[in-house]
C-alpha cells in the first residue's frame, strides 16, 4: 500500500520530519496527503495490529452515517468538528450539505498540511458556510472562541469528536476539554464521540498503543467505561456505546459486521 507525497512542495511550516496523527490516518485510509515519516509510522503500527486500516475505514462510515441522520432526521443546522483530519470523501460539510444545504460546518484541527489543504477543499454550498479554524483540541476555549465567527450558539450543534480525545493522553485532560466543549452548546444539541478502545483484542490494541507512542505519535486507547464518562449528563441514542461498525450499520443479509477496536456514541444534550 505505498503511497506517493503530494505533487507539490511541502509547506515551509510543515514538519515532514515528525508523524502526525491526520497524515497517518491519510495513509491507512490509502491517501496520499502524508510523507515517509507517516508511512514508517503507519506500517510499524499495522504489522501489530493489522485490524487498524478496518478500523480507519469503519470510523469513516460511521461518521457517514452519524451526519445523514442528524442533518436529516434530527434536524441540525450546525457543525463543530473538531480534529478534521485530512479532506477526503464525504467530509462532514458534504454529507450534511446534501440533506440541507444551509448547514454551517467549523472545522477544527491544528497541523498545517491540513489547514492548506482545507481552505482549498472544504467548500461550502452557497446557502450554508463552510470554514476552518487552526486550532488544537487543548485549548478549548480558543476554539470556542474562533467558532462564533460561523456558528450560532443559541442554536443547536452536532459537536463531533471522532479519534481525536485519544491525541490527550491524560485522561482527566480528556474529560475536561470534552466537558468544557459540550458545557458550551445549548439543550439540543449533540455530542458525536469516537475513541480507539482495547475492547475488541486487548494484546494487540496494547502493542500498538506501545508502538505509536514509541514512534512518536501517541495515541491513548480508553477504557469502555472511561468512555461513558465523556457522554455523562447526556442522553446517548440507540445503540448506546458500540464499536463504529455497529452503529446503525446499512442492513445486510449477513447480520452484524464484525466489531472493530474503535467505539463510539452519539447522545443528545437535554433541557436542564
Amino acid at each position: 500500500m505505498a503511497q506517493e507525497q503530494s505533487d507539490s512542495p511541502p509547506d515551509p511550516q510543515i514538519d515532514t520530519a515528525t508523524p502526525h496523527s491526520a497524515r497517518v490516518w491519510n495513509y491507512w485510509l490509502g491517501g496520499k496527503d502524508n510523507y515517509e515519516v507517516d508511512r514508517q509510522v503507519g506500517d510499524q503500527v499495522r504489522e501489530v495490529y493489522p485490524q487498524i486500516v478496518e478500523v480507519a475505514r469503519h470510523s469513516r462510515a460511521f461518521l457517514g452515517r452519524a451526519v445523514r441522520h442528524l442533518a436529516g432526521e434530527a434536524g441540525i443546522a450546525q457543525f463543530l468538528d473538531i480534529g478534521t483530519g485530512l479532506p477526503t470523501a464525504d467530509n462532514t460539510h458534504e454529507v450534511a450539505q446534501r440533506l440541507n444545504p444551509e448547514c454551517k460546518i467549523v472545522y477544527v484541527d491544528h497541523d498545517p498540511l491540513v489547514l492548506a489543504h482545507a481552505r482549498a477543499l472544504l467548500t461550502s454550498t452557497p446557502e450554508g458556510a463552510c470554514e476552518y479554524v487552526d486550532a488544537d483540541v487543548r485549548d478549548p476555549e480558543l476554539i470556542l472562541e474562533l467558532a462564533t465567527a460561523t456558528l450560532d450558539f443559541g442554536r443547536p450543534i452536532a459537536l463531533m469528536m471522532l479519534g481525536i480525545l485519544g491525541n490527550v493522553w491524560d485522561d482527566g485532560q480528556a474529560k475536561a476539554i470534552c466537558d468544557r466543549l459540550v458545557a458550551a452548546l445549548p439543550p439540543g444539541s449533540y455530542l458525536v464521540l469516537e475513541d480507539g478502545t482495547d475492547v475488541v483484542d486487548p494484546e494487540a490494541s496494547a502493542r500498538a498503543e506501545q508502538t505509536r507512542a514509541e514512534a512518536g505519535d501517541p495515541y491513548r486507547l480508553r477504557t469502555l467505561r472511561q468512555m461513558a464518562g465523556f457522554f455523562e449528563g447526556l442522553h446517548l441514542l440507540e445503540p448506546g456505546i458500540v464499536s463504529v461498525s455497529r452503529w446503525r450499520p446499512e442492513a445486510a443479509p449477513w447480520g452484524l459486521p464484525d466489531e472493530v477496536a474503535a467505539f463510539c456514541g452519539v447522545a443528545l444534550k437535554p433541557l436542564p
